[in-house]
C-alpha cells in the first residue's frame, strides 16, 4: 500500500511542474500532507500512541490543512492567481521532474547500506531537487514559499528512507521549521505585497534600509 502512496506522492511533483495556477499550488500542497501521513502510517510496523499522534499533527493536521489555509489566506490577501511568465517552459520542468526520479533511483540502488528504503528515498531526493529547481524558475516570492515546502516534504520522506522507525527528533525539527518559517515568510510577502503591490522578487530590489 505504501508503494502506491510513493506513486501519488511523485504525481504531485508532475503536477506541480505542470500548473501554473498559485491556488493548485496550495491544493497540491495538501494533498501531499495527506500522502505523507498515508506513508508513514502504512510504513510503520510498530508504533506508539505518542508518536501516532505526532504524526497524525505533522501531517494531516499542520502539512495538510493549517500551512494550506494560511497560505491560502495569503495568496487572497496579495490577489494571487496564476503565475506569470515562468522563466522555463511546462515541458522542460516535466523533462527535470522524470530525470530527477530515474537518477535518484539509479543513485539509491548503487547504495550499499541495506537500511536505506530505496522506494522513499527516490521520490524524496527527486523532491529536493525540484524543490530547488521550482524556487530558481518561479519569480514570485508565493512560489518560493511553496518550493521551500516541497522541499521539506522531500526531507520528510528522506528521514523515513533511513529506516523503519520514525527518527522523531529529526522530524519535530522540521515541523518547527516549517511553522516557523510560513509565520516568517507569510508575514514578509504580505509587507511587500502592501508596499509594493506584487510580490514579485524584483521588488525586492528596490527594498533600502
Amino acid at each position: 500500500m505504501s508503494y502506491l502512496f510513493i506513486i501519488l506522492f511523485a504525481i504531485t511533483l508532475i503536477y506541480f511542474a505542470l500548473s501554473e495556477r498559485v491556488k493548485k499550488f496550495v491544493w497540491l500542497l495538501s494533498i501531499q500532507g495527506f500522502i505523507l501521513f498515508g506513508v508513514v502510517f502504512f510504513n510503520l510496523n510498530e508504533i506508539e500512541l505518542f508518536d501516532f499522534i505526532f504524526i497524525l499533527t505533522e501531517t494531516i493536521l499542520v502539512k495538510a490543512i493549517v500551512v494550506p489555509l494560511f497560505l491560502n489566506r495569503i495568496r487572497k490577501h496579495n490577489h494571487l492567481s496564476r503565475e506569470h511568465n515562468p522563466s522555463v517552459p511546462v515541458f522542460y520542468s516535466i523533462i527535470l521532474v522524470i530525470l530527477s526520479l530515474i537518477l535518484s533511483f539509479v543513485l539509491s540502488n548503487h547504495l550499499s547500506n541495506n537500511q536505506i528504503h530505496t522506494k522513499y528515498f527516490t521520490v524524496a531526493f527527486a523532491a529536493i531537487i525540484f524543490g530547488i529547481y521550482f524556487i530558481i524558475i518561479h519569480k514570485n516570492i508565493f512560489s518560493h514559499v511553496v518550493g521551500y515546502l516541497i522541499i521539506e516534504n522531500g526531507i520528510f520522506l528522506m528521514s523515513l528512507a533511513v529506516g523503519s522507525t520514525m527518527p522523531m527528533m529529526v522530524n519535530l525539527a522540521i515541523l518547527l521549521d516549517v511553522l516557523m518559517g510560513i509565520l516568517v515568510l507569510g508575514i514578509f510577502i504580505n509587507h511587500v505585497g502592501d508596499t509594493f503591490k506584487s510580490v514579485e522578487i524584483d521588488q525586492l530590489s528596490k527594498l533600502k534600509d
